[in-house]
């Protein structure tokens, strides 16, 4: 991960984590439809996931169908979960050649979708070990996506594509951004404090407008320099950093917001 010249900012880490299965590439183009139903009990979930999808193999037609079958429906809601998450990864990424081909959105989409495709494959237990495994289809969806719009550029675009050490420094970085909103405002809810620390500050940044996530995002979690945000953003370094500021003080009031 980069360190800019402009002085390195608060929070940024840097950590690896080994990935679990990985998941099977060609997505099919299609699209799933947002639930609504959204619930907090992880463990719950993957249960409910794997027991909905039973043992026997997923019917070719599964993604035509009208999203009403229990298949669709339990897995969905389990996935939901961390499309926040895989967006604020999926902003680290996307520089500013991929994104004239592509948005972070896009890039989730592709990963949510062969997550659905390709759960069977998944054989770990707990929320660390999906959030590995998701990371790693995220990996996969790049690369795609690279060979996909950039062809020439692919090889040094690919060697760059570190998603698991972003993903291990947003975990990280996450509770120390969280430690030090904690002094302004109450803490996490005890629902939420059972989560990954990541997955609720993605969360809490997804209510923001993307512009304040992308800085925060860019500069707080990623490490990256005024002048290289600028360079990623199209912009004058004075102008990112003014945007950073009223970034971090919006993030703060929605931060110290209680919990649903």
């Amino acid at each position: 991960m980069r360190k800019g010249t402009g002085g390195s900012p608060p929070f940024a880490t840097v950590g690896f984590c080994p990935p679990n299965t990985i998941a099977r590439r060609n997505m099919p183009q299609t699209s799933i439809a947002p639930d609504a139903g959204i619930e907090s009990d992880v463990s719950q979930l993957l249960c409910q996931a794997r027991q909905s999808l039973g043992g026997e193999k997923l019917p070719k037609d599964w993604h035509h169908q009208d999203g009403s079958n229990d298949n669709s429906q339990a897995l969905g809601r389990l996935l939901q979960l961390y499309r926040n998450y895989l967006t604020i990864l999926a902003t680290t990424q996307l520089d500013r050649r991929l994104r004239r081909r592509m948005s972070p959105s896009d890039l989730v989409q592709d990963a949510m979708l062969a997550a659905h495709r390709d759960f069977r494959s998944f054989r770990g237990s707990s929320e660390p070990e999906l959030l590995c495994w998701l990371r790693q289809i995220l990996v996969n969806c790049l690369r795609d996506a690279i060979d996909m719009h950039l062809n020439a550029q692919k090889r040094d675009l690919r060697r760059e594509v570190s998603i698991e050490q972003v993903g291990q420094s947003l975990d990280k970085s996450a509770c120390q951004l969280a430690n030090v909103l904690a002094d302004r405002g109450p803490s996490p809810s005890e629902p939420a404090r059972r989560r990954e620390r990541a997955v609720e500050l993605a969360d809490q940044l997804a209510k923001l407008r993307p512009e304040y996530r992308d800085v925060i995002v860019l500069r707080n979690l990623q490490g990256l320099s005024f002048n290289e945000i600028a360079e990623r953003l199209d912009r004058r370094p004075g102008t990112v950093r003014m945007l950073w500021l009223r970034a971090m003080d919006k993030f703060k009031q929605t931060y110290e917001q209680p919990q649903a």
